[in-house]
């Protein structure tokens, strides 16, 4: 990612999980890897901007655990419900994957997604 860069990973296109040029920065819901306006991670992993980060996200029902560059910065909390920018409220139901790319330049690579059941 490019310096300042802002971006996500929605899941099931409802819970964001953040995507933020933030190495150093003070940790709040916003910072990166956090599930955006609701879980701060337990520390600040990210690498600086132009190297790969890695994460291993994990959702059961509405449980969320998310591995950032080999660091687990949340594990196992409930989000308490849909994040900003959320295609719907049908938390119940299946939905997409999808990667934001709006605020400034986010590449993605090797992205896989292994069903749980």
């Amino acid at each position: 990612m490019d310096p300042e860069s802002n971006s996500g990973v929605y899941l099931r296109g409802r819970y964001e999980i953040q995507i933020l040029d933030s190495p150093g920065r003070p940790l709040d819901v916003h910072s990166q890897g956090a599930v955006y306006g609701f879980i701060v991670p337990s520390v600040n992993a990210c690498k600086p901007a132009g190297e790969w980060q890695t994460y291993a996200i994990t959702l059961i029902a509405n449980h969320i655990t998310v591995v950032l560059n080999g660091t687990k910065i949340i594990d196992d909390f409930a989000v308490p419900g849909i994040t900003g920018g959320a295609l719907d409220a049908h938390e119940k139901l299946p939905g997409p994957i999808l990667l934001q790319g709006d605020h400034g330049r986010v590449q993605f690579r090797k992205v896989r997604i292994t069903p749980l059941i």
